[in-house]
């Protein structure tokens, strides 16, 4: 009952093998000894996580209020109708209406943070579960099944006793507070609202190229299942006796669009598939046809971590014979082919074009119809082509209440430019009859400044340790010109937040405490907006993102950078399961802890599912 465990089991032939040479007794027994030392070594690892479940299983919030009442259903307002659609009657309930659209990371960040009874909540979302996205590219492979990288929505909204809709948001009017719903085939009605936030994603950007209808793109659950039907259906063509030798080497080859932490991690996933199962099932003719091609615009792949990292992946992809193509643009794309440029040293491009089994888009992100909708009900604040720009305590900038919220991969924070505050900056940082800031001015002055400027702490801190850096006479002192150069290095490093799931997941714990505070303000609503908007800010301090590290998977190696320089990479079972267990803590409930757990020791024991459904 062991995969290593498989050769207990007689799955790879060894059990039966060493009993036909029974005699050749030390390399066969040292073996065994190595399998008997692995196999403990993963009921040493389940034991492990079942304490770590039980400990989880004490603190977990959401299976805690499986069995309360749950929320009441929604109904319309009898009579009433706006621009030609039904309302949902509100008068039913004496708090705020809190409408959170969408059921990803940020949303559910805020579910899970805001307090219980503060407000009247209704999540709106087309998707009735939450997905842990960092995962789906597990999933495509079978190294885990679907339901275990997935949380139903009611379950999490269940425990702030909101009401959810399976629908999704087509329009918004900001005066009459109302957000326009619908379900396909359904009809559509107004949803009011005292505070809405908008947690929707983002779509896959296209950047000029054409045919994406051949590709798979990775967001949803139906994508992960959709790539893992069409790779086992390619396999399973291939074997066919009809199937030429050059179609049988264009559907083995997979390519990957975008060099980012997704399509890394779906070679390298889908690079285990081959080396650990389907090389079992599947002869070695059709293994030595398989090619994985990975196409990124940059220099490096991965570029968004430390240089270090980025070359790392790369000798970890070209040791697994995965082809990293870098410089180069995807032009276009067909159901059989992909045509690219690649920029060349000189400047030139030159033309590729590629045979196609399979391709994977994943390039970036842009707006939804419906953020686009919302930006442009705000022409004058939203010109942000990618995203809604929001604040610093994540309100959409250019709605005068400060009713709105955004978070996640549809939003960017839009931060302070530090050299306009300059004259204001430097005047504070020094005494009044001195042109010059000392070291200890300067201290004081950082500590002044990370608690006006939140956003920017970990830069301002690093500006005191590079003082000397920054000291061009090195008279120990900073005049007002090496001060401008301390802010434009501030300025250069406030760059748009990425978007990632640790991203939407911070916006959206603050954004669920910031929410509470407000509530429990109990603020004078006959107040003017621009009244309630200074109580807020007294009471709600900026969003600041701290980044705990970005991880990426990488077939029996993982890495993960964690800024300045700090950087972890490992090419073992131990940096595999270390990538795994960051993921497992990180899970929103206990069901999927446990499924996660067993999903991988099922794949050690037994191996992934080959199966075509």
């Amino acid at each position: 009952m062991f995969r290593t465990g498989r050769a207990l089991l007689g799955r790879r032939g060894v059990l039966s093998a060493g009993v036909r040479h029974a005699s050749t007794t030390t390399g066969r027994a040292g073996g065994s000894y190595r399998r008997f030392g692995r196999t403990l070594g993963v009921w040493a690892a389940g034991s492990a996580a079942l304490a770590g479940a039980g400990y989880c299983a004490a603190r977990d919030e959401i299976e805690a209020f499986d069995s309360e009442e749950p929320a009441p259903e929604l109904r319309l307002a009898p009579g009433r109708q706006f621009r030609g659609y039904p309302v949902v009657d509100t008068t039913a309930s004496t708090r705020e209406r809190l409408v959170v659209l969408g059921s990803g990371w940020g949303a559910v960040a805020v579910l899970k943070t805001l307090d219980r009874d503060r407000y009247d909540v209704v999540v709106v979302s087309p998707d009735n579960y939450f997905i842990f996205t960092p995962l789906l590219p597990s999933a495509t492979v079978g190294t885990v099944e679907f339901r275990s990288v997935l949380e139903g929505i009611r379950r999490i909204t269940k425990r702030v006793r909101g009401a959810y809709i399976e629908a999704s948001a087509v329009d918004v009017d900001f005066d009459s507070k109302c957000v326009l719903i619908e379900k396909p085939g359904e009809g559509r009605v107004w949803l009011p609202y005292d505070r809405l936030v908008v947690g929707v994603g983002a779509q896959s950007i296209t950047h000029g190229a054409t045919g994406l209808e051949h590709c798979h793109k990775l967001k949803t659950i139906l994508d992960a299942r959709s790539m893992r039907q069409h790779i086992m259906a390619n396999f399973e063509k291939v074997m066919l006796p009809t199937t030429p030798d050059d179609e049988k080497r264009r559907l083995l080859t997979f390519v990957v669009c975008g060099g980012g932490p997704t399509g890394c991690e779906f070679a390298a996933e889908l690079h285990d598939l081959l080396t650990e199962d389907l090389k079992h099932y599947f002869p070695q003719s059709v293994r030595e046809m398989v090619r994985v091609v990975i196409i990124q615009s940059r220099d490096h792949i991965l570029n968004m971590m430390d240089s270090v990292i980025s070359e790392f992946a790369e000798r970890q992809f070209a040791r697994s014979n995965i082809t990293v193509v870098t410089n180069s643009r995807v032009q276009a794309i067909t159901e059989t082919s992909l045509r690219y440029s690649t920029r060349n040293a000189d400047g030139s491009t030159t033309e590729h074009e590629l045979p196609q089994g399979f391709v994977l888009w994943s390039t970036g992100v842009s707006l939804t119809p419906f953020t686009q909708l919302l930006c442009q009900k705000l022409p004058e604040t939203q010109r942000n082509r990618h995203a809604i720009t929001v604040d610093t305590r994540l309100r959409v900038k250019g709605v005068a209440d400060g009713s709105v919220y955004a978070l996640g991969d549809c939003a960017t924070v839009e931060y302070p430019n530090m050299l306009e505050h300059i004259n204001e900056l430097f005047e504070s940082a020094h005494h009044a009859d001195a042109t010059e800031i000392t070291r200890s001015e300067f201290s004081a002055f950082v500590k002044s400044a990370t608690a006006k400027f939140p956003c920017a702490a970990g830069h301002f801190q690093s500006l005191e340790r590079n003082f000397d850096y920054f000291d061009a006479n090195h008279n120990g002192r900073i005049d007002r010109s090496e001060f401008r150069g301390m802010l434009e290095f501030v300025d250069a490093k406030l760059t748009a937040l990425p978007a990632l799931a640790q991203v939407a997941n911070q916006e959206g714990v603050y954004l669920g405490r910031a929410l509470s505070t407000l509530a429990a303000l109990d603020a004078d609503r006959s107040s003017d907006a621009e009244q309630r908007r200074r109580a807020e800010e007294l009471a709600v301090p900026p969003f600041a993102y701290h980044h705990r590290g970005t991880l990426a998977y990488l077939g029996r190696a993982a890495a993960a950078d964690f800024g300045e320089g700090q950087a972890y990479k490992g090419s073992n079972l131990a940096a595999k399961y270390l990538w795994r267990s960051v993921y497992w803590s990180q899970q929103v409930s206990l069901r999927t802890r446990f499924l996660l757990m067993m999903d991988w020791i099922k794949e050690l024991l037994f191996g992934r599912d080959l199966s075509k459904f």
